[in-house]
């Protein structure tokens, strides 16, 4: 109730003297630094707190020894100008966001999303087709290179998606570092990143399921040090996008025959079947990810047609990361609040 009151009085220096039982009470009132509503002099040999109630409304007289101090608090009777009301009702609104919308929201998100996890894991262990063993160890040496050249002719649309696969991870990163950073859960987001190099988005779902917004504040400070200044780099997003066209190109250009080798390996291989899941899951989620970076860089009024571009595997993404602003110049939208308003909650 004391929330939601505004309270009025004309000396508040004197209070302390009164014999109020309840000290909360009287801290909150000290607290307050309004004008006086009503004050008169005259002399009293009585300190007496009394409240009453008229039309719904309770207030609080304070009657002190002395000069007549009559101190009013009128709850529930605010006006809507009064800044004191549209503080406190602004502070309302967003603790019954937090308790009863926002933050129920998102648990039911990441409830979701583990148990799309859970269940991820469970059909490529115990459900994705696994008929060739002994080829897939076979393809995967030659993709790392660990076999010389023996003749065999790899497909080409396997080697397309396995290099594209390799890209992911850097482009994940562009877009979590650092505004899918997470400050309300205290969980790093760089570890899931490094995983995500070998186990593609089975590696970042735990991250997304534990992620709490909004990132913490960036500093410039941190623009010059690594992974940033690498991250942040157009070079960077520029080399992305390339590698990205030229690698899509080289499957496009693949003839009918490879493309459809590759789907009796997708039926058959497991390796094959959990890279190519994997490399959907990673090109669902981008869009989302391309819109959380872009409403933190306060973009999304000029780069929202990008949102659909981002539909497109990889390149998507990787065009939105070659166009959206520096951060440079956008890192105290990243902060909670700004530099003026920091300092004066600091002092």
């Amino acid at each position: 109730m004391l929330a939601n009151a505004n309270l009025i009085c004309c000396n508040f220096s004197t209070f302390p003297s009164l014999p109020l039982k309840n000290p909360t009470f009287r801290t909150s009132l000290q607290t307050q630094n309004l004008k006086p509503r009503i004050s008169h002099s005259k002399t009293t040999s009585k300190v007496s707190i009394f409240s009453g109630t008229h039309n719904g409304k309770t207030s609080i007289f304070t009657i002190q020894k002395g000069p007549l101090q009559i101190c009013q608090s009128t709850l529930n009777s605010q006006k809507p100008e009064d800044p004191v009301l549209n503080e406190s009702a602004s502070l309302e609104s967003e603790l019954g966001k937090s308790e009863n919308g926002a933050d129920g929201g998102s648990w039911t998100t990441s409830v979701l999303l583990f148990v799309l996890w859970g269940a991820l894991l469970f059909y490529v262990f115990n459900l994705a087709p696994d008929q060739t063993p002994s080829q897939d160890m076979y393809f995967l040496k030659k993709l790392l290179n660990l076999k010389g050249d023996d003749g065999f002719r790899m497909n080409e649309v396997l080697v397309s998606v396995w290099y594209l696969m390799g890209l992911w991870p850097l482009v994940y990163g562009m877009l979590l570092l650092p505004t899918g950073r997470s400050s309300k859960s205290k969980v790093p987001v760089w570890p899931f990143l490094i995983l995500s190099f070998f186990g593609g988005a089975y590696a970042l779902l735990p991250y997304f399921v534990l992620w709490r917004p909004p990132p913490p504040p960036v500093h410039e400070s941190e623009l010059t040090k690594w992974p940033l200044n690498f991250l942040e780099s157009k070079l960077t997003a520029w080399i992305s996008l390339a590698a990205g066209l030229g690698i899509v190109i080289y499957a496009g250009l693949a003839d009918g025959a490879d493309w459809k080798e590759y789907y009796q390996y997708f039926n058959g291989s497991k390796f094959i079947h959990v890279m190519s899941l994997d490399f959907t899951l990673l090109s669902a989620f981008a869009p989302f990810w391309v819109y959380n970076d872009m409403t933190s860089r306060k973009w999304f009024d000029k780069g929202s047609w990008l949102l659909f571009v981002s539909l497109l595997p990889l390149i998507g993404p990787a065009l939105y990361l070659v166009l959206r602003p520096s951060l440079s110049t956008e890192a105290n939208s990243l902060s909670p609040t700004d530099p003026k308003q920091h300092h004066e909650e600091d002092g």
